[in-house]
């Protein structure tokens, strides 16, 4: 199965950390890294008075089913450092699954796609640099359509170090 996951950090060494989780998710059974966008950097949404976040997309293959592969994304982000202390608040790493196949999954839990997608423009940006023309089920567009409708309007840009 393909699924997309989205990186995110905005505190310590942003790019180490999407590096580490990368290269943990890799280190995975069952997991495979096989794209990946540039890096971007992005304005802080919802709770805005934090640092600039680090984004990235990566599309993997994986053997696991949707619960499994959340298990271990969150599994790699308590090994990281993520403190789960305020919602939308700083973070040393963020893992959420974008897609998976084109599957719609609704769990308390566990929702994909990913419930903001359609209005994140720090996500849609990477996605669509590795996704243009993947569907999002649900929404029944591609990721370049959802971007071309997106209504936000906060930074991002690709990262120059």
């Amino acid at each position: 199965m393909r699924a997309f996951l989205g990186l995110g950090s905005n505190l310590g060494d942003r790019q180490k950390m999407i590096e580490a989780a990368e290269f943990h998710l890799n280190q995975e059974d069952g997991i495979r890294v096989v794209n990946r966008s540039s890096l971007y950097e992005s304005d802080p949404w919802g709770k805005t008075d934090q640092p600039v976040f680090l984004n990235r997309a990566i599309e993997i293959d994986t053997q696991l089913d949707p619960k499994k592969l959340l298990q271990i994304i969150q599994q790699i982000e308590n090994n990281l450092g993520r403190q789960r202390q305020e919602h939308w608040g700083p973070r040393t790493i963020d893992i959420d699954i974008l897609l998976f196949s084109l599957q719609t999954i609704d769990l308390p839990d566990l929702q994909i796609p990913h419930p903001e997608i359609s209005g994140r423009r720090f996500v849609l940006e990477p996605l669509a640099e590795i996704a243009l023309k993947q569907i999002v089920p649900g929404f029944q567009q591609t990721v370049e359509i959802l971007l071309q409708q997106c209504s936000d309007t906060g930074r991002v840009q690709l990262f120059q170090k």
